[in-house]
């Protein structure tokens, strides 16, 4: 309990919902932030406790400016006001995919240079959770810890929970294949990749899947859905050869724009998250179980009580 008392444990705005349930699983209070906003839009934010001496701890999802920006403020503010250790969750990084450029297109690689401006914030720590990318993870110099978080754990325990007997883990393109690979090893069951093809921002075309997923349940498994083109296709197509139903799971669901729509007017049967993205509750569509456990553990372990 002792150790407990020197944890303060804040979150952003959006991130809260996932912040309390990571805290009631810590046994620690949560800190509800102070927060203002003047007429001209900014915005005050005052720590609701003394963190001078005391280790901070961070949650929040950069998943837009305003968020990002609130980690921001949060960590250098924990630097102001002399907290003892200042230590980030990030459950969902903002523009993940944006890590790497194509020669001469002068694109932004947002995915690195935003990282970078929360490691130049100078927490002591940052861990985040099933990363797009690992590439972000040295964008720093190597004076702060990172950690990348795998839910391998709870993704297996959620689809051992589903009652399904037999079925096939399919992976909507080659470059998540190894993920789906260590999931299916896990599991032991099959699994297999689509062949995708991206033709323009947020439009691919999937070719084929293979017949393994005949006379089988598909999962579609990926790290996020954001519009939900690539994963509805590759769902058609495992229908397409033989597949009985076909599930599609992600961590980080997103379901921008009209995706919902577009999921459910689909064949899928379901699409099963987590709670990393704010705002993402389960319910007629979605099945979202909470990541609050694994990021409990990885910081008690982490303060070693």
């Amino acid at each position: 309990m002792e150790k407990q008392r020197e944890l303060v444990l804040v979150a952003t705005e959006a991130s809260a919902p996932l912040a309390r349930k990571v805290a009631a699983q810590l046994g620690v209070e949560f800190s509800e932030m102070v927060r203002k906003r003047f007429a001209d839009g900014e915005v005050f934010h005052a720590f609701p406790c003394n963190v001078a001496g005391r280790h901070l701890i961070i949650v929040g999802a950069t998943h837009d400016d305003a968020s990002h920006q609130e980690v921001l403020d949060l960590i250098a503010g924990g630097g102001f006001w002399n907290a003892a250790s200042i230590n980030v969750v990030i459950p969902f990084l903002g523009y993940s995919t944006m890590e790497r450029v194509k020669p001469f297109s002068r694109e932004i690689p947002k995915g690195i240079t935003r990282t970078r401006q929360i490691f130049l914030a100078r927490p002591g720590f940052v861990a985040f959770i099933d990363l797009h990318s690992e590439a972000v993870l040295h964008a720093h110099s190597g004076e702060i810890g990172t950690l990348h978080i795998w839910t391998d754990r709870l993704v297996v325990e959620k689809i051992n929970s589903l009652g399904i007997d037999d079925y096939v883990l399919v992976s909507p393109d080659y470059g998540f294949s190894k993920r789906v690979a260590r999931l299916a090893s896990l599991l032991q069951c099959p699994h297999t990749a689509a062949d995708k093809d991206r033709y323009d921002t947020d439009k691919t075309i999937v070719g084929q899947v293979s017949s393994v997923v005949r006379g089988r349940t598909a999962i579609v498994c990926d790290d996020m859905i954001r519009t939900g083109g690539s994963i509805i296709q590759t769902a058609c197509r495992c229908l397409d050869a033989g597949a009985t139903e076909v599930y599609v799971m992600a961590t980080h669901l997103v379901l921008a724009g009209e995706s919902r729509r577009r999921f459910a007017a689909s064949p899928i049967k379901k699409v099963i998250g987590s709670d990393t993205y704010p705002g993402v509750e389960s319910d007629d569509l979605l099945d979202v179980y909470s990541v609050a456990p694994l990021v409990a553990e990885i910081l008690s372990s982490h303060f070693n009580y």
